[in-house]
C-alpha cells in the first residue's frame, strides 16, 4: 500500500491533521443536502470508504434513504441561524453543497464555514458552459456563457463568488460541474413519467429538434466514483472539475433505448426546439439553454487527480432500473397532465 499524503492545514482546517489516500481517508465531510439524485450515490460511497459523514438537512428522502453511517443533522440551510444550531462548533475537512443555487446561498455557506473547513465544494452545473458550444469536447477551459436560461447564469454567479473569495481570501473553494446525472428515479426527459406513460399507451412522443444531437447521460454510481475521490484531496483547492460519463447518445437513441427497457417501440415525432419553446416556455428554457446542443465532454483534467476514473454504467442499464423502480409501485408513475397536452398540440402540428 502506497503512504498516504498529509494535507496541508493552511490554518483554513483549524490546523487539523487529516490523512488522504486516493479517497479512502479518514476525512470528516459535512453535505448539505445528501438525499438528492446526485448526491444519494456520493452519501453512500463516502460511508463505504469510511469517511465520518454528516448531512445537514431537514428531512430523509423516502426514496433514496441515508446510509445508516450517517450523522444526521436536521436544520433548514436557508436560515442562517438553524445551520449553527446544527452544525455546533464542529469543523471539516470539506464541506458540500448540493442545494447552492443563487450567490445568495453561496454567500452564506461562505459566511458559515470560513475558517471552518479545509474545502468547500459547490455543485455547479454543465449547463453554465458555452451554449452552444463552439468547440467539443467541452473542457473546463470552455468559456461560461448561458443567454437562454437563467438557473445556467445564476451558476455562473455563484462559480464568480467563489472565484473572488478564493482569490481574495484563499477560501478553499473547489468546483464541481455534473452534466445530466440521473438515478432511477428519473426519466431523463421533460416531463418525467410523462413520456414512458405516452409509450405505454401507444401514443407519439416529442423530440426535439431532429433527433440527432448528441447527449451525455452519466449514472450517479458513476458520478460519485469521480466526486468522492475529489473530498479533501490537496491538488483540487482553487481549481474546476467536470463529471460525466463518456457514453454518448443521439436523443433518438435515448428515447427508443428507454422504449426498449419497457418492452415497447418509441413513435418518434420530431419538433422544433424553438416551437417547443414558443409553446411551452419553461420546457423551452431547458431545451435552448442545455439539451438541444450536443454536449461531448473530456474528462481528462479529472482523470489527472482521480487515476483511472472510468463510468462503467451504460444508458441501457439505467434504462432497465427507471422503469423498473416506476413499475415497482404505480403511484410513481405521475403524468403532467399540462405537458401531455402541450405534447398532443405540438404532435398534431408536426407529425
Amino acid at each position: 500500500m502506497r503512504q498516504a499524503a498529509r494535507l496541508p492545514p493552511a490554518g483554513l482546517n483549524a490546523g487539523r491533521a487529516v490523512t488522504y489516500c486516493g479517497g479512502v481517508s479518514s476525512l470528516r465531510v459535512l453535505f448539505i443536502g445528501g438525499s438528492g439524485i446526485i448526491s444519494s450515490a456520493c452519501s453512500w460511497l463516502a460511508a463505504e470508504r469510511d469517511i465520518e459523514l454528516f448531512v445537514l438537512n431537514r428531512g430523509v428522502s423516502m426514496d433514496r434513504p441515508l446510509p445508516a453511517q450517517a450523522t444526521v443533522l436536521h436544520g433548514d440551510v436557508r436560515d442562517p441561524v438553524s445551520v449553527r444550531d446544527a452544525v455546533g462548533n464542529r469543523e471539516f475537512d470539506a464541506v458540500v453543497d448540493w442545494v447552492a443555487f443563487t450567490p445568495e446561498h453561496v454567500q452564506a455557506d461562505i459566511d458559515a464555514f470560513r475558517g471552518r473547513t479545509g474545502q468547500y465544494v459547490f455543485i455547479s452545473s454543465a449547463s453554465a458552459y458555452q451554449t452552444p458550444p463552439a468547440r467539443l469536447p467541452v473542457t473546463e477551459s470552455t468559456p461560461l456563457r448561458n443567454p437562454f436560461w437563467q438557473y445556467s447564469r445564476d451558476k455562473i454567479a455563484c462559480e464568480e463568488l467563489l472565484t473572488r473569495a478564493y482569490r481574495d481570501e484563499g477560501f478553499p473553494a473547489t468546483i464541481v460541474r455534473p452534466s445530466h446525472t440521473y438515478d432511477k428515479t428519473l426519466v431523463p426527459f421533460d416531463g418525467g413519467w410523462t413520456v414512458l406513460g405516452r409509450m405505454r399507451q401507444g401514443k407519439p412522443v416529442v423530440v426535439h429538434g431532429d433527433g440527432t444531437s448528441l447527449w451525455t447521460l452519466t449514472h450517479h454510481a458513476d458520478f460519485a466514483r469521480g466526486f468522492v475521490p475529489l473530498l479533501g484531496h490537496p491538488r483540487t483547492v482553487g481549481d474546476v472539475f467536470q463529471i460525466t460519463s463518456d457514453d454518448v447518445l443521439t436523443w433518438d437513441q435515448i428515447a427508443g433505448t428507454l422504449a426498449a427497457a419497457a418492452g415497447l417501440t418509441a413513435r418518434i415525432v420530431h419538433v422544433p426546439s424553438d416551437a417547443i419553446a414558443a409553446a411551452d416556455p419553461e420546457w423551452g428554457a431547458g431545451l435552448l439553454g442545455d439539451k438541444a446542443h450536443s454536449m461531448v465532454f473530456d474528462n481528462s483534467k479529472l482523470r489527472g487527480v482521480v487515476p483511472g476514473y472510468l463510468a462503467t454504467i451504460p444508458f441501457e442499464q439505467g434504462a432497465r432500473e427507471i422503469v423498473a423502480w416506476h413499475d415497482e409501485d404505480p403511484s410513481r408513475q405521475q403524468v403532467d397532465a399540462r405537458l401531455d397536452a402541450v405534447m398532443d398540440k405540438l404532435i398534431e402540428t408536426y407529425r
